[in-house]
């Protein structure tokens, strides 16, 4: 068994490797939560590309993994509409309906910031909610993901779940129907898998293999137990 690759930095961890060479590689945040910011989008929403280039400038932000970790989950009730987006999918609508009655709203809407649990409305932001939440460090080999949390404070004790999801980047779509008929689009963070299972329960997940696709990288964050607000997070590039 080859040792995972650590390399210690004072406010996480950042490992870049070949998804195709399933090394093992480790993802670590520190004590301080690490904001989730979720999209929810799809091509078929003219209101959505303004969102997706916000998302995109954040590949060139040093904050990136650090501070924040970026998922974009596209849903698919937009499909009916002449463009079917190759990457939503009904879970990831469910998800945004999920989040909409926890917020006790009735209806969803792209695009959709969610910044640690709490609706954005529109707004772009990045803030950090200075909060001692615990360590979360994940390792992976290519195929499997295995997560460990060390809580603190108030969450000591608790009960956890780990999500995890493979990003793809670098991403260009030519759309040939619905709102944003004729228009190039070009993506980053978009969820192409989803996987989740109680803190301590190894992971299958193996990087999808999706045609444009230039770049990959992985999103973990934790739970407590059968909730959807994030407590920590981390993630990084896999290529």
């Amino acid at each position: 068994m080859r040792a995972f690759l650590f390399f210690g930095v004072t406010l996480g961890l950042l490992v870049r490797l070949s998804a195709a060479d399933a090394r093992p590689v480790e993802f670590s945040s520190g004590v301080t939560q690490t904001t989730l910011l979720e999209l929810y989008t799809s091509e078929g929403c003219s209101s959505c590309p303004p969102a997706e280039r916000f998302l995109a400038t954040l590949r060139d932000q040093p904050g990136l993994w650090r501070d924040f970790v970026p998922v974009a989950f596209h849903v698919d009730y937009w499909n009916r509409l002449g463009w079917p987006d190759r990457f939503s999918t009904r879970e990831f609508t469910q998800r945004e309906y999920a989040y909409a009655a926890a917020w006790h709203s009735e209806s969803v809407y792209t695009p959709c910031l969610v910044h640690n649990g709490a609706d954005l409305g529109g707004q772009h932001s990045l803030a950090l909610s200075g909060v001692t939440t615990g360590r979360l460090t994940a390792r992976y080999d290519g195929a499997t993901l295995h997560a460990e949390f060390i809580p603190a404070g108030a969450l000591a004790g608790g009960t956890f779940e780990v999500h995890a999801a493979i990003l793809g980047g670098g991403i260009t779509s030519q759309v040939g129907g619905g709102e944003n008929q004729g228009e190039t689009l070009h993506h980053e963070f978009i969820a192409l898998a989803l996987r989740n299972a109680p803190l301590g329960k190894k992971i299958a997940l193996p990087v999808p293999k999706v045609t444009g696709v230039t770049r990959h990288a992985m999103a973990v964050w934790i739970t407590r137990q059968g909730e959807l607000t994030p407590v920590q997070a981390t993630g990084g590039w896999l290529d």
